[in-house]
């Protein structure tokens, strides 16, 4: 860790990038690497989801996978030995070994090493062709990192609770989410990110992308807005629209304090504890039945 044994905090940088279609995925690699090396006491670096190869240009996902020893990765684990430190490099169109493309997030510790994996899991169909191109992930994991016990979820996934439950379930205490969220949809953007952070008593690290992307003639102008949440729910550090790389020091004791001062997870029930409840109507139901 870059950070001083004389403190607890970590330093986390937010890198909200933009892939702009007359930009080539080479000349981006090359332009996010010199981002990142200007920033050279940061513990954790943050990119967006499919930053290199573009979140819109379904048409090149073919073209544009790439293995997981690929450019996008090899770059990543150069610049995370070179500053020692943890490098989230949003995600990939992965082509794994079964043959399949898979949207592919992947955190670097500080050796260079792939601390973890995660295949996005809710792929994407709303106006997009990513359920139509990519193979959902199967698997779900939580691995050390500079905040603690760390998972990974990627845009979409934002929307669906029952997954955030199972990683809080399994011990995260800081969640990673690259993204590249519409600008149409960014109140939904505000208020997830804070719903699970508050939900689940953890850090939320969001990076969403920026700019526009996809059909020249109809493009997709991304949110931006990459926002760290802490476990209380309050919004630490926040971008604005364009490209930005927002640093901010962070306390991982913070989830601690609240889970201790606000015992929420302590009263949860298991999904199982859950699903294994009654379906009795109740009284009120009756009589709203006979008064009908």
């Amino acid at each position: 860790m870059n950070a001083s044994t004389d403190t607890p905090t970590r330093r986390v940088a937010l890198v909200q990038v933009a892939s702009p279609s007359d930009e080539s995925r080479e000349a981006r690699i090359e332009r996010v690497e010199q981002v990142l090396r200007r920033h050279p006491d940061v513990d954790l670096f943050v990119l967006p989801e499919l930053w290199s190869a573009g979140y819109f240009s379904f048409e090149r996902y073919e073209e544009l996978a790439e293995t997981l020893d690929g450019p996008t990765v090899a770059m990543a684990r150069r610049v995370a030995r070179d500053l020692g430190a943890s490098i989230h490099l949003g995600s990939i169109v992965e082509h794994g070994s079964d043959g399949a493309l898979h949207n592919t997030a992947v955190l670097i510790d500080g050796t260079g090493r792939i601390a973890q994996t995660y295949r996005k899991i809710h792929v994407f169909g709303y106006q997009s062709l990513e359920s139509e191109l990519l193979t959902p992930g199967t698997s779900l994991s939580v691995v050390a990192g500079p905040l603690g016990p760390t998972a990974g979820t990627t845009c979409y996934d934002l929307r669906f609770p029952g997954l955030w439950q199972e990683l809080s379930a399994r011990g995260a205490e800081a969640v990673i989410v690259p993204a590249a969220w519409p600008a149409a949809r960014r109140e939904h953007w505000c208020l997830l990110t804070q719903a699970r952070a508050v939900e689940h008593q953890l850090w939320v690290l969001a990076c969403n992308a920026c700019g526009s992307q996809g059909d020249p003639d109809a493009p997709v102008q991304l949110g931006g807005f990459s926002r760290v949440v802490d476990p209380s729910g309050r919004v630490v550090a926040e971008c604005g629209d364009g490209e930005e790389v927002l640093v901010v020091d962070l306390d991982p004791a913070r989830v601690a304090e609240v889970r201790a001062e606000f015992p929420v997870i302590a009263d949860r029930l298991s999904t199982a504890d859950y699903a294994a409840l009654g379906s009795d109507p109740g009284e009120g139901t009756a009589v709203h039945a006979a008064a009908t």
